[in-house]
């Protein structure tokens, strides 16, 4: 899998060495060590992998899905013998606590188990009489070569979502994990060898822009599943649907928790710090506003403070980990580029080194909006001082929740914290 600390690609079968000039260096967020050097390759290589790729599809798509999923049922053992290793894994170069590593994995083992009732869910269907001697027969086929882009935040999840599904239903694969967190489906990929599928079935090529541009453009390249950023979500869905493919894009999307003056406050307490600051906030449905309605402002804020001021920051795999709620952001980059603005509607300074309640304008039209801003400190020895900021806006004003929306560039869904549906379905409107 890695020549000395250099992940290798995986092509037809066979672990190969990338010939690109330029790599990334994947590093522990929590502490700073170096794990591997990711190649970024190009698209010589990715042509490589979809060749191969297509080279196994007519064969592939052959087999009987009954016998397909029997790679699935050894793939979900597999899976679960190693969730341990995988887990750490995720830890080590996401920097998300071990606990949630776990259940990111575990999440990834459901989608391998429920690909293997293909059988039944690729059933087509046969319609006689539709019209004066016409029958109707509808049956669902592979269509090709897939490729599959994945983001940094779920590496072991998120590939998992598409991966067993596109083997059971007859298709080849190419994968492209984030050049971020490489190291986990690089593991996946050697529980993947171990299963001897045909040569080519599987792929994975590492790589950055210039490789998922050349998935995207690749004319054997039937189909695309993308997960990642809105911005680059939609730039992906049109690259590819512009050269003829198929393709299933999903982007961000930041939750406004809408909080009645009837809810049970500990429970939407509860419910929104997780959401808002589980996996160091690093999902694209953690809550990023919350819009409190009349007095549950008094209820709620002082509650969601305390449990943000309780929440230990630090690396998932140090002794006593068990205790830390939040984890390590992947890099300094990233950490930025969500944060920075959520940040300048700061005045002032934070009143200490671990939490800051300050009033601020959430915006030109939003003068009295509160901002809850947690600072976590955490030392990391001689890599020096992480500052992860964790940001949940709190609204007093349900009515502004489209403006909160425009300003934040959210994706917005809904969530109300209320014990009755009757309100719910009033404010949604």
């Amino acid at each position: 899998m890695a020549h000395e600390t250099e992940l290798l690609n995986y092509v037809g079968g066979v672990w190969q060495r990338s010939h690109a000039r330029d790599h990334v260096h994947v590093t522990n967020p929590a502490t700073g060590v170096a794990l591997a050097d990711v190649p970024l390759s190009p698209a010589q290589e990715v042509d490589a992998a979809v060749r191969a790729a297509a080279a196994a599809w007519p064969a592939w798509r052959r087999v009987p899905p009954l016998e397909r999923i029997q790679y699935l049922f050894k793939l979900k053992q597999r899976l679960e013998d190693a969730l341990p290793m995988l887990a750490r894994t995720i830890t080590e170069e996401c920097g998300k606590t071990l606990a949630e590593a776990e259940g990111e994995i575990r999440r990834g083992i459901e989608n391998v188990e429920v690909a293997t009732g293909v059988p039944t869910t690729m059933m087509g269907v046969i319609s006689e009489d539709i019209a004066s001697g016409v029958d109707e027969l509808m049956i669902r086929q592979p269509i090709g070569v897939v490729a599959i882009i994945t983001p940094f935040n779920f590496p072991g999840m998120i590939p998992l979502w598409f991966l067993p599904y596109a083997l059971a239903t007859g298709n080849t694969v190419v994968m492209k994990p984030s050049e971020k967190t490489p190291r986990t489906m690089a593991a996946v990929m050697l529980i993947v060898d171990e299963l001897k599928l045909p040569k080519g079935v599987v792929n994975l090529v590492h790589g950055g822009r210039e490789a998922s541009e050349a998935l995207c453009d690749h004319p054997d390249v039937r189909a695309v599943s993308f997960v990642g950023s809105t911005a680059v979500a939609r730039a992906v869905y049109a690259r590819a649907t512009a050269a003829g493919k198929r393709a299933q894009c999903q982007g961000g999307a930041k939750n406004p928790i809408i909080v009645l003056p009837d809810a049970d406050m500990d429970m939407t307490t509860r419910i929104a710090a997780d959401s808002a600051f589980g996996c160091a906030g690093q999902r694209c449905l953690a809550a990023s506003v919350a819009i409190t309605v009349g007095e549950a402002r008094d209820l709620f804020t002082p509650r969601i403070t305390e449990v943000a001021a309780g929440r230990r920051v630090g690396n998932g795999l140090e002794p006593g980990a068990v205790e830390i709620a939040i984890g390590h952001t992947v890099d300094g980059d990233q950490l930025d580029g969500s944060c920075r603005r959520e940040l300048q509607i700061f005045l002032g300074e934070p009143l200490d080194a671990l939490r800051a309640i300050e009033q601020a304008p959430f915006g030109a039209e939003h003068g009295d909006g509160i901002a809850l801003l947690i600072d976590l400190l955490a030392e990391r020895g001689d890599f020096g001082i992480e500052r992860t900021r964790l940001v949940l806006h709190l609204i007093d004003d349900v009515s502004d929740r489209h403006e909160a929306k425009d300003e934040t560039d959210i994706d917005e869904t809904q969530h109300f914290g209320t014990r009755e549906l009757k309100s719910a379905l009033t404010c949604k409107d």
